[in-house]
């Protein structure tokens, strides 16, 4: 998937499509490529190219589809959707800055604008669900079991059996944390990078559950499960679910913080 060039040859070539000053880089992350611009006009924007994978591969359609509602607006796409240009947001400071209370307010009121109906092209909960179920027992096993054999199978457990019984399908923002949203003038906060599915809202929170940003304790955890699904008016047994379910399996190899939140939403 995405353009087989050399990134610096596709970004030459897209500021001379988009007519773009550039100025340097961002700091890389693992979002990809990304550069304040100023189009044409002087209007102010960010020249983003996406690592091509699995879970960014509709990062412009969400955005398109949000129109700029709790979410940067997209300005224009490359061809393919692996390049493009979004609003900048200014001052751009993280939502993590702000400390956890902060952050979780804006989360808890930004989570229902992002809540919206959505189908094709997203993948659904559902398929990523039995995708990671397929794929997580031999990767548990060629990382070296790096953590207990019980969260692995109340991962499993979770994904197979939340997956076929969802309620209502949305679009969701599958990586909406702390770092993932910034300060704009546009609206206070804005979020960016979404790694889009179409399931429940219930998903929804298991990135915010497990931010470590947010505070990386027991308390901490099971504290933003309790405020997010009553405020939310959530099902906190199958939020708590997806959260085990989505965090082992983005854990394999996320280092021992993802296993900790597991063994904490466990043993609650």
């Amino acid at each position: 998937m995405g353009d087989p060039q050399p990134p610096l040859a596709r970004v030459e070539r897209l500021r001379e499509r988009w007519g773009l000053t550039l100025g340097p880089p961002y700091a890389a992350g693992a979002g990809g490529y990304a550069a304040p611009a100023d189009l044409p006009d002087g209007t102010p924007a960010v020249l983003k190219l996406i690592d091509p994978h699995r879970e960014a591969e509709h990062e412009a359609a969400a955005l398109a589809r949000w129109d700029g509602r709790g979410a940067v607006r997209l300005l224009d796409r490359s061809d393919d959707g692996w390049a493009v240009l979004l609003e900048r947001c200014e001052p751009g400071t993280p939502l993590s800055a702000a400390g956890p209370e902060t952050a979780l307010d804006v989360l808890t009121h930004l989570l229902p604008r992002l809540w919206v109906a959505a189908g094709e092209p997203f993948r659904t909960l559902a398929d990523e669900a039995a995708w990671w179920a397929a794929y997580l027992p031999d990767e548990w096993e060629r990382a070296g079991r790096p953590f207990e054999r019980r969260l692995l199978d109340a991962a499993l457990d979770a994904l197979r059996s939340l997956a076929p019984s969802q309620g209502e399908r949305v679009l969701l923002h599958q990586d909406l944390h702390g770092d993932n949203v910034l300060a704009a003038v546009r609206e206070p906060w804005l979020a960016i990078d979404p790694k889009p599915l179409v399931g429940e809202r219930e998903f929804a929170v298991a990135p915010i559950v497990r931010s470590p940003e947010l505070g990386h304790s027991r308390r901490a955890v099971v504290g933003r499960l309790d405020r997010l699904t009553s405020e939310l008016g959530l099902d906190r047994d199958r939020a708590r679910g997806w959260t085990i379910g989505q965090t082992i399996a983005w854990g394999v190899d996320g280092g021992p913080q993802h296993a900790q939140v597991a063994r904490w939403l466990l043993g609650e």
